[in-house]
């Protein structure tokens, strides 16, 4: 039996929580054993920006934020639930690490 470690990252939570689902379902009908999604730390990436473009008048700042959200999720598993989780549609925006060990 191998161990599939699957590393999900994304801005959308929705989008990352929907392909976590479709997962769990592969795994479930599959019979493999499952845990997880675990949600890690939200990384904020903060962006101020000044308002004036020429630089004259008082300062003002606009603030951006994003979120990117992170899931990890643990797979015991055999080589046919490993295709079926590969063949996964995954959204734009959405990044998939899968890592194997033994």
């Amino acid at each position: 039996m191998q161990i599939a470690t699957v590393k999900l990252t994304g801005p959308d939570f929705k989008k990352l929580d929907s392909v976590c689902a479709q997962i769990k379902d592969i795994c479930q009908k599959t019979g493999a054993k499952i845990s997880g999604p675990v949600p890690l730390p939200t990384k904020k990436l903060h962006i101020p920006t000044r308002k004036s473009p020429c630089g004259d008048g008082s300062e003002t700042y606009e603030h951006w934020e994003m979120r990117i959200h992170k899931r990890l999720m643990n797979i015991e598993t055999n080589e046919r639930t490993l295709r079926q989780v590969m063949r996964v549609r995954v959204p734009d925006k959405v990044m998939i690490e899968i890592e194997l060990k033994e």
